[in-house]
């Protein structure tokens, strides 16, 4: 035998030897893919979110893992950016060959990888906000953070209890302001609120002025109403005491995370919104099912990273906690056996709230999920 013939035998067994053995590497472990923004315009989502996943990874594999196996976290970073957000959902697809995915900290990203996932017929959950994410239902796309219209549901109901029944609105132009704003204008007159004066903001704008002292010189205005996404409704905040506004100001829980008030420092004092019941943990009642799990997810993540705890992180926990109870049940990472187990998820109590999903909901979350919080002092504080 020559030289050459030994030299490609060894060649031949060499990657037979390293196809057998990762195959018998993914036969041990169940790949669990994600696509966060860590960096970006949204990185006060991701971040969190990437290191809850890999915190609650690591003290499950540590635990044995699942079903006998161990999860391999595969994650990659799209700064916020939707065309990246799609390559790197494909290429957990074609190349990664995962198992199930929890992905997409914004409503653009989780949109511009849904149909990969539903292509490839990968169970797949977001994280973000949009209800059109899973409205109406996709086969194999969850989501576990509240919607734009369940914003609006708390606020109203919220403005209601105050007798205040003729507002203002001003949004961004981002998909998340958008989005709030048509469900908010839709939803006002069955609700009993009157829409008396709409305005909108550019994404890159750095004042609001303009808008809102529009906004004080129109009559009647009874409370204003933000919805928008990022640094938006930190400088509307400013702006809005800066103008002299008196009139009660509301923002959505996409800005539930002590970046906003940082950015908004002591403006955001007696702002309110609705919010998980992760934010007032402590002061939840003790026979409130949310507290213990909540309590816990806010103590460990704060004792590992030494940053505040955010509603997005909480919304990652749960996620992958669902995932991995769905997979016991099934006995296996057969993405169509855990798949319908994710649908038949029922009472998951999680930091954003009890979830109860089924084939027409897959989101499974109501108006009790929802929290009304005040901000005082800097902090935030429990109001219902």
């Amino acid at each position: 035998m020559t030289m050459r013939c030994r030299n490609l035998l060894l060649g031949a067994a060499v990657a037979v030897s390293g196809l057998m053995m990762t195959a018998a590497h993914a036969q041990n472990t169940i790949k669990i893919g994600s696509v966060l923004s860590v960096t970006g315009p949204a990185s006060f989502l991701g971040d969190p979110e990437k290191k809850t996943l890999e915190m609650y990874v690591r003290d499950i594999n540590a635990a044995g893992g699942v079903n006998g196996k161990k999860l391999e976290l595969v994650i990659y970073d799209d700064g916020t950016d939707s065309n990246r957000a799609r390559t790197f959902a494909t290429r957990l697809v074609e190349e990664d060959k995962v198992d199930a995915v929890i992905a997409g900290s914004i409503t653009g990203t989780s949109m511009a990888m849904r149909s990969v996932f539903e292509d490839a017929e990968t169970p797949y959950i977001s994280l973000a906000g949009a209800a059109e994410i899973v409205f109406p239902v996709r086969k194999w796309t969850f989501k576990m953070p509240h919607t734009e219209p369940m914003s609006c549901g708390k606020i109203f109901e919220d403005l209601k209890k105050r007798n205040l029944t003729s507002i203002a609105m001003i949004s961004g132009t981002d998909g998340w302001g958008k989005a709030m704003r048509a469900e908010c204008i839709a939803m006002a007159p069955k609700e009993g609120i009157k829409v008396v004066r709409d305005e909108i903001y550019g994404a890159a704008d750095s004042d609001m002025t303009p808008q809102l002292i529009n906004i004080k010189n129109t009559p009647g205005v009874q409370a204003v109403i933000n919805c928008g996404f990022g640094q938006g409704p930190a400088i509307v905040t400013r702006n809005y005491r800066q103008v002299g506004i008196t009139a009660p100001l509301y923002q959505s829980h996409g800005v539930s995370s002590k970046s906003f008030i940082n950015l908004a420092g002591p403006a955001a004092n007696g702002i309110r919104l609705p919010a998980a019941a992760l934010l007032v943990a402590e002061q939840l009642p003790d026979s409130d099912p949310l507290k213990k799990v909540a309590l816990e997810y806010k103590n460990k993540f704060e004792k590992e990273t030494g940053q505040p705890v955010s509603t997005f992180g909480g919304h990652a926990r749960d996620a992958l906690i669902m995932l991995v109870e769905a997979m016991q049940r099934a006995g296996s990472a057969d993405k169509a056996k855990v798949r319908d187990e994710i649908e038949k998820t029922r009472n998951f109590v999680g930091t954003g709230g009890i979830v109860n999903m089924s084939p027409t909901d897959h989101l499974g979350l109501d108006l009790t999920s929802f929290r009304m919080i005040e901000i005082k002092d800097g902090d935030w504080h429990l109001v219902d």
